[in-house]
């Protein structure tokens, strides 16, 4: 049983998923005595849940976990998430943490920290994911200090990219049920957020396990009164069918705002990445999206320097992003995950290519970037505000455009009509109406 005068700090890396898992978390220990704090220097616990995605995800798990210790000693730190779940053995070599368990078995840290505290010796428990697995037990009620709140519906994943250690880090696919859904939202509806996003590791794959689907966990939230706004996390073209599309346009508070991973512009490179789309393919979703939801706009992530991608292939790629229009780009060098089939591919891409094609590729996307601010302005738009710094709102628009409004008064968490009347950088300026 956790004693109260233990202070508890959490370090988050990555995705959606890891903030979901970390205020699980948080709440799972608060509701056995502990504590949250929000210094490492106070903190007697310190746990940090870390992402794999990339290698410069482990570096920054390490790196962390080094940090914690050196600067407080006594602290007992934690390291859990998908590093020490895909790589057990170099996790082991970090020796500044007294406790390694991986995502799979997250629930059971209230059973390792009572352990630890009772031996004082170094808790290892790492268990494998299954094909068998279930979705985990842990849910949420709140989302502290956030303006709006992550649900994960969805966990795993059964592409098995060429390049990719989800499937190791997180197992096989595998679904929230429905009714389990129905109490997380039906709790979370009476704190008063606005706006709840749907999250998941291959979100649209949703319920493909459960016999449901993405649509009616949209439908779901959309029911809520509550919930002003309802919102999708980062997609994969699978399961995008017209039908699915048409479907998930009919509810009004469905935010037009989709994240659909491309990767790569060029359709050998997709051959090799083992994506099962080519870009016409892409290009046509896109499309329909467009054509079923008003206002919308496509984000996606550009993996370059995948190995044995040409200077040609990656010309196809900028291309083919400059033909879609993304609304914003997220480009990352390719990184070798050992245990994918990707890491053992010739010639790999000198890192120096890699660093001169991202660049490129940012520019490009600042440049479309930069042409949809400014066709923004003259619109009215809604605006979820969210920070308040240096007598200016911060907050997004439904379709996840970026506003910042010159404001005496702190409006956080509340939902205001503006006018885009400008651009400065990476917002669009407005003001009240």
């Amino acid at each position: 049983m956790g004693l109260i005068f233990m202070n508890v700090y959490f370090y988050t890396l990555g995705c959606k998923v890891n903030q979901y898992e970390t205020q699980a978390l948080c709440e799972k220990l608060k509701s056995a005595g502990y504590s949250i704090c929000h210094s490492a220097d106070i903190a007697d616990i310190i746990i940090v849940n870390s992402c794999t995605v990339t290698a410069v995800s482990d570096q920054k798990t390490r790196q962390a976990v080094r940090k914690f210790k050196r600067n407080n000693k006594d602290a007992i730190v934690v390291l859990t998430g998908c590093m020490p779940q895909a790589y057990p053995s170099k996790s082991l070599e970090l020796l500044s943490a007294d406790i390694i368990m991986g995502n799979r078995n997250n629930d059971d840290i209230l059973t390792l920290l009572d352990e630890k505290l009772k031996k004082d010796e170094r808790v290892v428990s790492i268990i494998k994911h299954e094909n068998s697995d279930k979705f985990d037990n842990l849910g949420i009620s709140s989302f502290d200090e956030r303006t709006r709140v992550f649900v994960k519906i969805q966990d795993g994943c059964d592409r098995f990219c060429s390049y990719c250690i989800i499937p190791t880090s997180r197992g096989r696919s595998r679904s929230k049920p429905f009714d389990k859904l129905k109490t997380e939202l039906e709790n979370i509806a009476k704190t008063g957020y606005k706006e709840v996003v749907l999250v998941g590791i291959n979100l649209s794959c949703y319920g493909a396990d459960t016999n449901s689907s993405l649509c009616d966990a949209v439908e779901l939230a959309c029911s809520f009164d509550s919930f002003e706004r309802v919102r999708l996390g980062s997609l994969e073209p699978d399961h995008l069918t017209d039908e699915v599309l048409k479907r998930l346009s009919k509810n009004d508070k469905l935010c037009p705002s989709f994240h659909i991973s491309l990767q790569s512009g060029c359709d050998q490179t997709l051959k090799r990445m083992n994506r099962h789309y080519t870009t016409d393919e892409y290009y046509n979703l896109c499309n329909k999206i467009r054509e079923n939801f008003k206002d919308a706009t496509i984000t996606t992530d550009i993996m370059v320097g995948f190995p044995l991608e040409s200077d040609e292939d990656f010309k196809q790629t900028i291309d083919f992003v400059s033909k879609i229009g993304f609304e914003k780009i997220h480009t990352f060098p390719y990184s070798v995950r050992n245990g994918t089939k990707a890491a053992n591919i010739t010639p790999q891409i000198a890192k120096s290519v890699k660093d001169e094609r991202c660049k490129k590729m940012i520019c490009t996307g600042d440049k479309i970037r930069s042409s949809f601010f400014t066709s923004q302005i003259g619109k009215t738009v809604e605006i979820l505000c969210e920070t308040h710094i240096d007598g200016y709102i911060y907050g997004y628009t439904k379709n996840y455009t970026p506003v910042k409004i010159k404001h005496a008064i702190d409006l956080h968490g509340q939902l205001k009509k503006a006018k885009i009347t400008d651009v400065d950088g990476d917002y669009c300026v407005g003001v009240f109406i």
